[in-house]
């Protein structure tokens, strides 16, 4: 490797992990959350089998899941502007991956709402609690630890679709390194560069995971009791 390539290489770290920490990392951050309260709520609607509301949040999904991230990317930033709605690149971006995360992690909370066995609700009617104690004492508490290995693994996949953004003018990690690929013509060896960072960060994450199955895998070896007993805990 000449002494060129590495003085390129060096430099492209330098501006690909800012990029990363200004942009990519925020734009993780603050998407996936919306992403989980989004998906909560279409969860919750679908669980509780409320009219109408449950059509339109299987409308939603349907939509988002079924149709490209990029080509949503491109509607919502080039699109828009067509009906009056301009909107800026990176709040653009947080809404598209907000809205497409949205719908896999809401399919995710779902199935783990449903996979708690209805006689815990029971129960919990039956101690005297209100549908939402029941919900926020028993049911999602539960579902949670059920969906917590595949909201990991929809935040890691986030973290590497976010490359996308750079589409759309978004200036993160991977449009840095294009514009330094622009300039130098070393596209493999940037492109290279920042495909190991994007390992870098989803291996932290990976590991982070790891560890907090190993502590939910204990916490429900200790909550194996019977269930009438953990339904009185909780009433307390």
């Amino acid at each position: 490797m000449s002494e060129r390539i590495i003085g390129i290489l060096t430099e492209g770290l330098g501006k690909m992990l800012l990029a990363s920490i200004k942009v990519t990392i925020p734009l993780t951050i603050i998407g996936f959350a919306c992403a989980m309260l989004i998906a909560l709520i279409m969860a919750m609607v679908q669980y509780a089998k409320v009219p109408v509301l449950s059509q339109l949040s299987r409308l939603y999904i349907w939509v988002f899941r079924g149709t490209p991230l990029l080509v949503q990317l491109f509607l919502a930033f080039y699109g828009l502007p067509k009906l009056g709605i301009v909107l800026d690149a990176f709040p653009c971006a947080v809404i598209v991956f907000s809205l497409n995360e949205g719908a896999y992690c809401a399919e995710t909370m779902r199935a783990a709402l449903e996979a708690v066995p209805a006689g815990q609700v029971e129960a919990g009617y039956c101690i005297g609690l209100s549908y939402v104690q029941i919900m926020a004492k028993i049911v999602l508490p539960q579902a949670m630890r059920t969906a917590f290995p595949s909201l990991s693994n929809n935040l890691i996949s986030m973290l590497k679709d976010t490359s996308l953004a750079a589409e759309i003018t978004v200036a993160d990690m991977f449009m840095a390194a294009q514009k330094i690929v622009g300039r130098t013509y070393e596209a493999f060896w940037l492109y290279a560069e920042v495909a190991l960072i994007y390992l870098f960060y989803s291996t932290i994450l990976t590991l982070i995971q790891r560890r907090l199955e190993k502590k939910l895998s204990a916490y429900n070896s200790r909550e194996a009791a019977p269930g009438s007993r953990r339904l009185s805990n909780e009433s307390d």
